[in-house]
């Protein structure tokens, strides 16, 4: 055979609506298969597909005898299932047919995105689009549309704003404080707007992912994973109490304060959850038998860090009168440079010892 011309109808209606098994091989039984389609459903597009086909066999036919139309279905869970149908039923025809080139007949980007399945098996000379003309480019927009939304990123970038907004509104309304509605719906979608602008939610994302990496491999990460969610939400919960004290005492409090009392009474906490993941990873790790390097200087990096968090907002309390004392020493000066000192001596020793961890390993091979 010379020419073969495919009529795709990817979501299967013609199996669906007209009870037509496919693929459909021949003038006749597309006919009959297009008639069936449209006298249950005269809105179906893809009728319009199946005589479109017929219509251009009927051109061609006079040109060439040796030529053949045929209508392929494929799932109406249109996806990679559907596609395999299609890939499936072309393979049959392909065979039972043997037709050097094809053209594919459809009615929009929809059906269309199957080309490439269908240039990987035959060579396609022509697509050729059937429009209502009355509704030129719908169908195609429609899908653009529907492809977008399935797509997580722009439907959570899009729908969730839209939904806090409805959410808050609705719920100010119930309470018959319709005037608190603009205020917290500018500071819900403002803080939506720092969370994915400051790109905390592929932190968040990239947290989850891993958590549950841990939890299929069995790895003892998994277990660390929620001891530091619970230390954090402990840690949370400390700093937020801390911030209330200091609202309500009798002493000049500004932002700031404010701060350095939520960091100062929750930077440990924190301290110990980021410790116990590097330490679940280094154990993970040794049990694997892979390369651990740099991974030992993690937590000593950690808890430096915590040390100087916590110094520095010390010293800040501390002189804005905010706390009595510093603890051990008498001097603000003594404190701190004390404070950055440890700091430095636990991060050199962390560094000391992935260094030398490296050069053992690199030596042993």
């Amino acid at each position: 055979m010379h020419t073969l011309i495919i009529c795709i109808d990817r979501d299967n209606d013609i199996g669906e609506k007209a009870g037509v098994p496919s693929p459909v091989i021949g003038r006749a039984a597309n006919v009959d298969a297009a008639v069936k389609l449209g006298s249950i459903d005269p809105e179906d597009s893809d009728t319009n597909t199946i005589f479109g086909g017929i219509n251009l066999y009927d051109k061609l036919i006079l040109e060439d005898n040796d030529i053949e139309v045929v209508s392929i279905a494929g799932d109406k869970k249109v996806g990679v299932f559907s596609d395999r149908k299609i890939s499936d039923q072309l393979d049959k025809i392909l065979m039972q047919l043997k037709p050097d080139r094809a053209i594919l007949v459809s009615d929009g980007a929809e059906d269309e995105s199957v080309l490439p399945i269908i240039q990987s098996r035959i060579k396609v000379d022509a697509v050729h689009r059937i429009i209502v003309k009355q509704h030129e480019n719908l169908e195609s927009t429609y899908y653009i549309i529907k492809k977008a939304f399935n797509d997580p990123k722009i439907s959570h970038t899009f729908f969730v704003p839209i939904g806090l907004v409805f959410l808050i509104y609705a719920i100010s309304l119930y309470y018959d404080s319709p005037g608190v509605a603009v205020m917290a719906i500018t500071a819900a979608i403002g803080i939506y707007m720092l969370y994915r602008g400051t790109g905390l939610d592929d932190v968040i994302d990239g947290f989850r992912a891993s958590m549950m990496n841990s939890l299929h491999g069995g790895k003892i990460t998994f277990v660390m994973y929620l001891a530091a969610i619970i230390l954090s939400l402990v840690g949370t919960v400390r700093g937020g109490i801390e911030v209330w004290d200091y609202y309500n005492q009798e002493i000049m409090v500004g932002y700031l304060i404010l701060l350095m009392g939520f960091i100062n009474a929750s930077i440990w906490w924190y301290t110990l959850a980021a410790v116990l993941i590097n330490t679940g990873n280094i154990i993970d790790r040794y049990l694997a038998k892979e390369k651990i390097g740099r991974y030992w200087s993690h937590p000593f990096f950690i808890i430096a860090g915590g040390i100087l968090f916590w110094a520095g907002s010390t010293y800040i309390m501390v002189i804005s009168e905010a706390l009595g004392g510093y603890p051990i020493f008498n001097s603000g000066r003594e404190f701190l440079i004390s404070s950055v000192t440890l700091a430095v001596l636990i991060a050199v020793i962390g560094a000391w010892i992935s260094t030398k961890s490296s050069r053992k390993r690199a030596s042993g091979r």
